[in-house]
Order: structure tokens, then sequence, then C-alpha cells
């Protein structure tokens, strides 16, 4: 029994001993490699570049109504805003009157509907038009009795048979009908007489659509009254009104952005300009030859006016909704190959939904005019999710 406890005593003493060598050597080797320290969190730091751009193609750009226009240079100086129409030009609208009085008969068209150069509207049954019908007829058949009796004279005169006052007289007789025989073709074609001669078509010189109608069927008409009107939509002009101070500003070929109730900027040169004032409004017209492509007759636009002689400047204007404050800067989004970029600016005197850029942009670059707080909500999703 003794035996048996010194033995379980000595087991213990060595298990005792061996645990004691390895937690020595396993203090060794840790106390021989240093601590490690708590990795330190980064600090946000703004950066320009990749941290300011938002990247998105060109078909989101379309989808998202955002609009990039080039800005432009010469500060409050080089422009001239003013109000204008949108009006058709005079080659792109046509008044239609009946041209002889009588009854309407035919109508064709109605308003709206498209018509094509040289197309009948309507057509007006008129006692005038078969008299001119009938003076066409009569003149005709007397040029060319006029004709044989000149072919006939000719003849006796050449066989000596007959004198030549009488060859003479022929030939005055003759000319005098075919002069008769063109004025009434003339007249039956201005009146645009039917072919059968009992009244007169309604047509249009233009294509376009038509754009007024009052015209009744039976209703009788004399030739002054108007039927219908019919425009030509891509034969537009802008008519801008333009005050006397700014008048001697602007020349034939300035640059001019129409703007639309939207935003949206259209290009455009400028055509004309009155030398005088209206006498009601006194203001001046400034005719703007533009791109039809959004504007419609009768629609109100604004105009800038940006002058070619312009003192020297380096301020860009550009529309106040273009400019955004982000982290306590203002920035315009400058358009890029991948997307936009967050270019921060300084920003100069405002005026008229406008502002001045001292600083930060160039010349020749494109900007997001409208849409820039979405590119700015996407730019702080972006950071965000960063965080």
């Amino acid at each position: 029994m003794r035996q048996d406890s010194t033995r379980l005593f000595g087991g213990v003493a060595a298990a005792v001993l061996i645990a004691g060598v390895a937690g020595f050597g396993l203090a060794k080797m840790t106390a021989g490699k240093p601590e490690t320290p708590p990795a330190a969190e980064a600090e946000p730091q703004h950066k320009e570049g990749e941290a300011d751009a938002v990247a998105m193609t060109a078909e989101a750009i379309k989808a998202s109504g955002i609009l990039v226009e080039p800005v432009s240079v010469g500060g409050f100086t080089g422009e001239i805003l003013a109000q204008g129409t949108v009006n058709a030009s005079p080659s792109g609208q046509a008044v239609l009157t009946a041209r002889a009085a009588g009854a309407v008969t035919r109508i064709y068209k109605r308003l709206g509907d498209p018509v094509r150069a040289g197309e009948a509207l309507a057509v007006v049954e008129s006692r005038d038009a078969a008299q001119i019908a009938a003076d066409r007829t009569v003149a005709s058949a007397r040029a060319g009795l006029a004709q044989k009796s000149l072919a006939r004279e000719r003849r006796l005169y050449e066989q000596r048979v007959s004198a030549r006052q009488d060859y003479e007289q022929a030939q005055a007789e003759a000319a005098a009908a075919n002069a008769e025989a063109r004025r009434a073709q003339v007249a039956a074609g201005a009146a645009n007489v039917t072919a059968d001669g009992r009244g007169v078509v309604v047509a249009s010189p233009i294509s376009g659509r038509v754009t007024a109608a009052s015209v009744s069927l039976g209703a009788f008409v004399q030739p002054e009254t108007e039927l219908f009107r019919v425009a030509d939509p891509r034969l537009i002009q802008v008519e801008a009104s333009v005050s006397g101070v700014d008048v001697p500003r602007i020349a034939p070929g300035d640059r001019a952005v129409v703007e639309t109730a939207d935003g949206r900027p259209i290009e455009g040169r400028v055509r004309s300009i009155t030398p005088g004032l209206s006498q009601e409004t006194r203001m001046a017209t400034a005719v703007l030859d533009v791109s039809p492509i959004g504007l419609q007759p009768g629609q109100s636009v604004r105009a800038r006016i940006i002058r070619r002689a312009v003192a020297a400047s380096t301020l860009i204007v550009v529309p106040d909704d273009a400019i955004q404050n982000v982290e306590g800067r203002d920035v315009v989004f400058v358009r890029t190959a991948k997307g936009f970029e967050a270019r921060s600016v300084t920003v100069g005197q405002r005026s008229a939904g406008r502002a001045e850029i001292v600083s930060g942009l160039k010349p020749g670059q494109a900007i997001v005019a409208r849409g820039a707080f979405l590119l700015k909500a996407e730019l702080g999703k972006g950071e965000g999710e960063e965080h």
C-alpha cells in the first residue's frame, strides 16, 4: 500500500514539472513577439478627382433628363437678355381665301390636317368663275382664228395676190388675239378655276398643317374672306424684344441661345434687327434664326444674345441651377469621358437666374446646366456608402 502511494505521488510531481516547463517555453516565445497595436481609424479627407466623380453613361444621362451645355465667356456684359415669341417665318405661313365670290360646295381638309403644296382644301362654286372660264375659252378661240387668218394672208402675200398691208394687219390681229388668250389663261390660273369652269379651288401654296379653319359647307364667301391658315412647323423664327439701349450692341450674326420654359437651350443666330423702336412698346425687334425642334409658333421663350464684339473678359456665365453646394463649397459638374466630375468654382455676381464664374472653369468645357441636384444626391450617396 505504501509502495502504491509513493508511485502516485511521483507521477503527479512529474506532470507538474512538465506543465511548468511547457508554460515557461510558451511565455518565452510570446515575449519575443511585439504586441500588435489596434488599427487606427482612417480620417476622411476631401480630394479632388475620383472622390468627386459620378460615373454615368450617355443613355443614363438622357433618361434622367440631365442637360449638358458648353459654358459661355464674356460675363454679363457679353449677354443681352430678351423675351421673345416663336412665330412662323414669312414663307412658313399662308392665308387662304377664295379667288371669287360664291358658295362653299366642297371641304377636303380640317383643322390639324397635313397639307401638301398645291393640294386642294375646298371648292367654291361661283358665277365669277364661270365668267372667267368663258373668257378663257373665247380668247383661246379668237387666238386660233387669228392664227389661221395670218397663215392664209402669208400664203396670199407670198403668191403676190394680196398686199403687204393686209399681211401686216393679220400679223397685228394675231398678236393681239394671242395676248388676250394669255391674259385669260393667267386669270383662270390665278383664280384656280376648276376643270368644268363652275368654281374655284382653294389650294395651299406651301406644305404644312392647317392651323385655322373658319369655313362652313354652303356658306357664301367673298374673295377677301379668310377660309384657312396653313403653317409649316419647320419654318419658324424667334422675334425678341430688345430695349433701345441694347440695339447698338447687337449685330447680325451674333450667337443667340433660346431657352424654353423647361430651361432647354436651343442654339440660334441673329438674322436682323429693326432700326427703329415700336411706337407701342418702345422696343426694337431682333429676329433670330433657330432650329425648329421643340418650338411651336406662339410659344414664349427667353433669348440670350451673346455679342461677338465684347470687351476682353475671362468670366464665364452659367445658370444658377448648375451651381451646387457640396461640403460647404460651390461646385459645378463638368462632363467627362466616364460621366461627371464636381469641380470647385468661385462664384461672382448673380442676375436673372445666371451667375458669373470667376475661377474654376475654362472656356469650351461642358457642364450640367439642368439636373445638377441629381448628381449631387448621387455623389452624397456614394460618400455615405464609403463611410
